[in-house]
């Protein structure tokens, strides 16, 4: 018995690939407990191996190296610097998630698909519609969500709201992009574009709410204490049990080639009761409806 384990660990220590060969390598961004919640979506009976490296923990870490010598049927990118690592490898399928970067993946490369940030632009039209608002502002930039404003605008016309839309290039825009929709919204939608939206103009877009008597939408929950009179905020949990079940159906298939980019699932509709009653009566039921 001393000489077979032995022997495998002489094994071990000559071909580490076939030691440590399984199926999921998951690269995590960092210590975060969003990240952490889409881990938990992750089925605890699934009978696929994994690793995790947060990435944080480490100062450099060569991803290709460790794909090369592992070699993991998949990877699961969770974050973007996640993402930005994974990207370089080029073979192995890679689903991501909690990103923005995915929403901007390269045409060529095949290998990669996932779970974007964006929710469904229906779920937000319902909520406008809800709240019987007709003219929509909407500040963004094309190459970050030019892409999805095209959707919202199918989705807009067919329930009869109108998106008066402002382009940014540059976050330094914001304020004065804002400022031109005075007099012209009912309604101001925060999408999760961050060229549009940032840490510098986040405060510009609830100033403009409470100037113009209009409520703001956004997309994260921390925005309600800020002003946002309703967010619709990603289930990360349910992001988890998406993504995997595009690892289960990646694993158990001949074709690695990509699926096309999914909508997060899982969506839940927060609001702030106070800034509802400041708006005013023609709001003071609109609360009670989104819930």
């Amino acid at each position: 018995m001393r000489r077979f384990i032995l022997t495998i660990l002489a094994l071990a220590t000559l071909f580490p690939s076939l030691a440590q060969a399984y199926d999921i390598l998951i690269l995590q961004s960092r210590r975060d407990p969003a990240y952490e919640d889409v881990l938990k979506g992750l089925r605890a009976e699934h009978n696929a191996s994994k690793r995790l490296l947060v990435l944080s923990d480490y100062s450099e870490v060569d991803v290709v190296r460790i794909v090369r010598e592992d070699r993991p049927r998949l990877i699961l990118a969770v974050g973007d610097t996640a993402l930005t690592a994974a990207r370089k490898v080029q073979q192995t399928p890679v689903v991501a998630t909690m990103s923005l970067g995915i929403h901007n993946r390269k045409a060529s490369q095949t290998n990669l698909t996932g779970i974007g940030m964006f929710a469904p632009p229906e779920r937000y039209i319902s909520i406008f519609k809800t709240m019987k608002t007709r003219r929509v502002g909407v500040v963004y930039n094309a190459a970050k969500s030019g892409w999805y404003l095209r959707l919202a605008r199918q989705a807009a016309e067919a329930a009869g709201v109108e998106l008066v839309t402002r382009e940014v290039s540059a976050p330094r825009d914001t304020i004065e992009k804002l400022s031109s929709l005075a007099g012209k919204v009912d309604a101001l939608w925060m999408l999760p574009d961050n060229t549009a939206v940032t840490r510098e103009t986040t405060e510009a877009y609830f100033l403009f709410g409470q100037q113009q008597t209009v409520p703001v939408v956004a997309f994260a929950a921390n925005y309600l204490g800020l002003g946002a009179a309703a967010v619709l905020e990603l289930d990360r949990v349910a992001i988890g049990r998406q993504a995997d079940a595009m690892i289960a159906k990646l694993l158990n298939s001949e074709n690695s080639e990509n699926s096309p980019l999914r909508f997060p699932n899982g969506t839940k509709i927060k609001t702030n009761p106070n800034v509802f009653k400041n708006l005013g009566p023609s709001f003071s039921e609109t609360n009670a409806l989104l819930q």
